[in-house]
């Protein structure tokens, strides 16, 4: 329900309040992600705000496919799949290069009651099954990656094809034009059908932890978030393989000394490589590194949502910066693998204590009785984003370069990554422009691609320079749509500071407040960090400022006191990996990033959701 006040109109915004520096971008992006008179009166009652968690920065139109893919499968799966009652899909928009989404609003009453039975007969299997069905669940994710990764396609579109390839034998009826085609529509559809996979079980995932943080809430009204949150802490996840097989690299490298000098030498990671080819114990280190890149290694960079991040496989300078540092960390004799069982038994003994608050065997069973389904399933959370987010999306970005490189060898556009600006109902034409041009022979012209790429980097540097509004429509009376609060941190308290469009001012602000989520106080100085390349700065005992938390900076938590992000609730990314670290965290600020400074001297109280600047710089 709305309060009677408005963020900007959405129709009325594109049309007077977007750069012109951006002119032409609505044409980068499929129509059905764009604000219009169609749909317009359903659009004006929705309460739109900018997605933050998966599209912090301007959309490449390419980019746009795993947006466009888990709206469907989020959807889906809460509406038509496991019909959670009060709960239907998230819709997107694109303005100006930025995404917005928006809650739909709970279906009918009667709806409400038609799909509560459904849900009732379906919720429970999962969890009742759940290993077998996560081992099902993995084989068949990695056998789609292996069919994605399979896809042929053609080295080039040659002057002629070669004899060999022609007769007598060798025949298939078929030429490079084909091939290329029928890569890029394959590609696709394997990314579709791998987040089709991506929401299996995540949506349950959520809803069993927000139905034991309901039975929490409602058994001891004044537990704090954070003691609720490690009650699920203390799981072994693939999303923190990569780290652990770092650690065990550096542990070898540290075993052998000579090993070790090269690894913790300055300098770029294939001269490393090559000087441990010399040393006998240095090939044996290189065999252990190559036999557990894929899957390992095939973690983005950062969040896996953007072609220019790349991954651990693709820019090996990132992982080898960790392994310096974790073999300078073994030489002072600190511990550098999370502490694991200290989180395990934070995890059972606050279960224990709050089990014997409770007076009642019937709530001492309910209570039981949603801590053991939220455990068993909740780990999906941390597991299914390794092999789709990285794992599965590595594949991706490298088969479309593949792609990509093709059409640049033919002069339709300047390098392999201008594949990127065009997006996935663009692509087929541009493709079939090419193939076409090639077909008929020598001299045709192709269209101008190559000043549409330039055009459209133009405007996503421009739109990369813009501050758009953090919302659009009608602002809710309350934010309680459970996933909006939980996982992407929006709540009633930070839409009325967006209503107030007030310009923050750093040196007025010395408090911030957020999420409580992860337990513990600590004093530290602050360290802003904005990219994977500034973690290499990052000195153990700071405090890590960010946007949020990517996957692979998770060997950066082992060395830092806390952890503050602008972005997040509890559900978070950020939330989840800070509580495994045992660092205290406070997410969702929402300015943490503006008001405080590198060199700082901030208190984060992880415990109550609050980060005090002690001391500027």
């Amino acid at each position: 329900m709305a309060n009677g006040k408005r963020f900007p109109d959405p129709h009325e915004y594109i049309a007077g309040q977007i750069p012109p520096e951006l002119e032409g971008w609505e044409e980068m992006y499929p129509p059905h992600f764009l604000f219009g008179d169609d749909r317009k009166d359903w659009e004006k009652r929705q309460f739109w705000y900018l997605d933050k968690i998966h599209a912090v920065y301007p959309m490449p139109p390419l980019d746009q496919i795993f947006q466009q893919a888990w709206q469907i499968s989020l959807s889906q799966h809460t509406t038509r799949i496991f019909c959670i009652p009060p709960a239907q899909g998230v819709a997107h928009r694109i303005v100006g290069c930025y995404q917005y989404i928006c809650a739909i609003e709970p279906p009918p009453e009667e709806i409400i009651k038609e799909k509560a039975e459904l849900f009732q007969v379906r919720v429970h299997y999962p969890v009742e099954h759940y290993d077998e069905l996560w081992e099902e669940w993995l084989s068949r994710l990695k056998k789609l990656g292996q069919e994605l990764e399979e896809i042929k396609v053609p080295r080039e579109l040659p002057k002629y094809m070669p004899a060999g390839e022609i007769f007598p034998n060798s025949f298939r009826g078929y030429g490079p034009s084909y091939e290329l085609m029928e890569a890029f529509d394959r590609a696709v559809n394997c990314m579709y059908k791998g987040w089709q996979y991506h929401f299996n079980y995540l949506n349950l995932a959520y809803l069993y932890y927000l139905m034991f943080f309901d039975t929490a809430k409602k058994l001891f009204p004044g537990i704090s978030d954070s003691a609720i949150s490690m009650m699920v802490a203390g799981a072994e996840v693939s999303m923190f393989r990569p780290e652990e097989e770092l650690c065990k690299l550096s542990r070898l490298a540290h075993a052998n000394p000579r090993v070790g000098e090269i690894l913790k030498k300055d300098g770029p990671a294939g001269q490393k490589i090559e000087a441990l080819k010399g040393l006998e114990e240095g090939q044996r280190w290189l065999q252990e590194l190559e036999a557990l890149k894929n899957p390992w290694f095939y973690i983005s960079c950062g969040s896996g949502w953007y072609n220019y991040e790349g991954s651990w496989i693709n820019k090996l300078d990132i992982p080898f910066s960790y392994i310096k540092n974790y073999l300078e960390r073994l030489d002072k004799g600190e511990k550098i693998e999370r502490s694991f069982e200290e989180v395990s038994k934070t995890r059972e003994r606050l279960v224990a204590e709050y089990s014997k608050l409770i007076s009642s065997e019937e709530d001492r069973q309910t209570f039981q009785n949603a801590f053991n389904d939220c455990r068993v399933i909740y780990k999906y959370a941390e597991d299914h984003l390794f092999w789709v987010e990285h794992w599965f999306h590595t594949i991706w970005w490298e088969k479309m370069r593949e792609i990509g490189a093709v059409i640049a060898s033919t002069g339709a556009f300047k390098e392999a990554d201008d594949i990127f600006m065009f997006n996935r109902l663009e692509v087929p034409t541009l493709i079939e422009d090419v193939v076409t041009t090639w077909a008929l022979g020598e001299g045709v012209p192709l269209l101008n691609w190559s000043a549409k790429a330039e055009k459209r980097k133009k405007i996503l540097q421009a739109a990369a320079n813009w501050s758009p509004s953090p919302a659009l429509g009608p602002a809710p009376e309350a934010v309680a749509e459970p996933f909006t609060v939980m996982l992407w941190g929006v709540v009633t308290d930070k839409v009325d500071e967006w209503l107030k469009g007030a310009t923050v001012d750093p040196a007025q602000v010395d408090e911030l407040k957020g999420f409580a989520s992860s337990p513990g106080q600590v004093e530290g100085v602050a360290r802003v960090i904005k990219t994977v390349e500034e973690i290499s700065g990052l000195q153990a005992g700071e405090i890590m400022v960010c946007p949020c938390t990517n996957p692979s900076w998770a060997p950066a938590l082992s060395r830092v006191k806390a952890a503050v992000t602008d972005i997040g609730g509890l559900t978070s990314h950020a939330a989840i990996v800070s509580r495994e670290y045992g660092v205290p965290s406070v997410t969702g600020t929402g300015v943490a990033t503006v008001v405080i400074k590198t060199g700082d001297i901030i208190k984060v109280n992880g415990d109550e959701g609050v980060v005090r600047i002690v001391q500027r710089k």
